[in-house]
């Protein structure tokens, strides 16, 4: 059994990213943007619609506050602050959620603010207050990172992610997208999909074997053929008896 996620609700205004209704016909739980690296009030409510009228869990995908750098740039805020602005983000789309007939079921991280949790103790506690501040949430993220620490020391549930269209560091953390070979194409990302659904395990940037023991796949919706690679993972994942199910 085993989640598939993806990154949703990130267009703003006329701008548009990915094919979300697409995406939400094969993905189990939807990670939608609240609007600080992309996402606006009339996104967060379509994206909430059609992600109940589907049967998709909704996730709050929490970042720090760059609309220019799409949440991508890491960004010096006082742990006070950023627990404030994540509980902000929280909220809004918990409203939007409960207006399409559902709530928000976990919180995500995006971008920078995902890799500075996984990393840094103090941004991870100050997102973990933020969920625990709103309650009745949990969280996902990277294995074995300081957000799974500071979830645990909270009594927050926590589900390890892996990355199916993403390639890893000998560490466990994922390859900086501005290096080169740092998102897989298809085939490769089907190869991984696969292997961290059947044996919880990657091969790094190197080649070698990298443990990843997900509870969840994200495959990200801006990805090249992020629909495509989905569908195909979907049904490879079924194909070898495995459920793709909700974790929240």
């Amino acid at each position: 059994m085993i989640d598939l996620n993806s990154d949703l609700g990130e267009g703003f205004g006329a701008w548009t990213m990915g094919d979300d209704a697409a995406l939400l016909e094969v993905v189990t739980s939807a990670n939608i943007a609240c609007g600080f690296h992309a996402g606006d009030p009339a996104i967060m409510r379509r994206t909430c619609e059609l992600a109940v009228a589907r049967g998709v869990r909704i996730g709050a995908h929490i970042s720090y506050r760059d609309l220019a750098g799409f949440g991508r740039r890491a960004i010096a805020v006082p742990p006070r602050e950023l627990a404030d602005e994540c509980l902000y983000q929280i909220g809004a789309l918990d409203a939007f959620a409960r207006a399409a007939g559902d709530r928000v079921r976990y919180v995500k991280p995006h971008g920078a603010l995902y890799h500075s949790a996984s990393s840094d103790r103090a941004v991870a506690d100050a997102v973990v207050s933020a969920i625990a501040a709103h309650g009745g949430l949990s969280v996902l993220g990277l294995p074995g990172s300081q957000l799974e620490a500071a979830a645990t020391a909270a009594g927050i549930a926590f589900h390890a992610e892996g990355f199916a269209d993403r390639a890893y560091t000998p560490a466990g953390s994922l390859v900086s997208r501005s290096e080169a070979g740092s998102v897989l194409d298809h085939e490769s990302a089907l190869a991984q999909a696969i292997s961290i659904a059947v044996d919880g395990s990657v091969r790094d940037i190197a080649g070698a074997p990298v443990a990843v023991p997900a509870r969840s796949l994200c495959v990200h919706g801006d990805s090249p053929g992020a629909v495509a690679m989905a569908r195909a993972i979907r049904e490879a994942l079924t194909g070898k008896g495995i459920e793709l199910r909700a974790f929240a």
